[in-house]
């Protein structure tokens, strides 16, 4: 097994009193797509400014590209792409002046810019806007134009903070779509994300991280078989009875979470355990059976959602 792209051990960040990140351990290996799934204020973002040379460790040991983010940070910055949580382009410039800009930034000579203007053009589904002002785009453009500029100086790392927050379902799917590619390339990835339906499809590996630390380490089937029943029964009641249900649905399943909102039922047999329901003469307001997700494991190892 090859040395590991970036290494974490005992990776803590402070902010005054405040511990954002608090002692935790990862690997990434190099081709592999990995996450870190948590709420807002989990302290991804944190690790993602430490692994980018762009935040000092506070505590503990972290090595990107074999290389120390303290002493050697611009040759760490050099090598790879970031794309931040928020869009950072230049809007009164043409798509492609910004994408020029930041080839000039690297030290690219303008032929290579050039042709690799081209290439992530046509990557990112953006050839007609090549002359468009950054302002005149959807966020689903402004987020693929993001992406293509970080893929600029062909970095073997590259960091994607959120990168899909804010777009509507079709723009998500279209990114995913791009993303995937680029993993079927061989480019590592680094994902943080609160969405649980992302990190399935774009993850092979993830953390789960809660108050800054590391609750679970797999693959997301992994988790979700080792956290989580095969299938969720949701169940809707009567606004406030949510809780009391709970008692009366004891046995259904292998185990019931009350959420403020709805009741959920952890089973292997989602059509068993709707037949158990109504044949204890319950009535929910609405039933849905899906299968078991990340969303679920989170619930189980924090006893909150991923949005809270």
């Amino acid at each position: 097994m090859s040395d590991p792209l970036v290494s974490a051990r005992s990776l803590t960040k402070r902010f005054g009193d405040f511990v954002a990140v608090d002692s935790i351990d990862f690997d990434v290996t190099g081709g592999e797509a990995f996450g870190f799934l948590g709420p807002n204020g989990a302290g991804k973002s944190s690790t993602m400014r430490m692994i980018g040379a762009v935040s000092p460790v506070s505590q503990g040991r972290l090595r990107v590209l074999d290389m120390d983010p303290a002493t050697q940070g611009p040759a760490i910055r050099a090598r790879i792409g970031v794309v931040p949580q928020e869009d950072n382009l230049d809007n009164e410039l043409p798509v492609v002046d910004n994408l020029t800009i930041y080839g000039r930034y690297f030290g690219l000579p303008r032929p290579v810019i050039r042709e690799r203007i081209d290439e992530l053009l046509a990557f990112a589904q953006l050839e007609t806007r090549r002359t468009a002002k950054v302002d005149a785009l959807s966020g689903g453009m402004k987020r693929r134009l993001t992406i293509a500029r970080a893929l600029i100086n062909r970095p073997d790392l590259l960091l994607l903070d959120e990168p899909t927050t804010g777009l509507d379902p079709q723009a998500r799917h279209l990114l995913w779509d791009r993303l995937y590619r680029l993993k079927q390339e061989g480019v590592t990835l680094i994902i943080t994300t609160h969405y649980m339906d992302e990190a399935e499809q774009l993850c092979d590996r993830l953390v789960v991280m809660d108050k800054g630390r590391i609750v679970a380490e797999g693959s997301p089937r992994a988790l979700i078989a080792r956290y989580s029943s095969r299938e969720v029964v949701e169940l809707r009641f009567p606004v406030g009875e949510q809780a009391q249900m709970v008692e009366r649905l004891d046995g259904v399943g292998e185990r019931t979470d009350a959420l403020p909102d709805r009741v959920l039922v952890y089973t292997d047999d989602a059509d068993r355990a709707t037949a158990t329901v109504y044949g204890r003469g319950l009535q929910p307001e609405s039933i849905v059976a899906r299968r078991a997700s990340l969303e679920d494991v989170f619930l189980r190892l924090t006893g909150r959602t991923l949005v809270d």
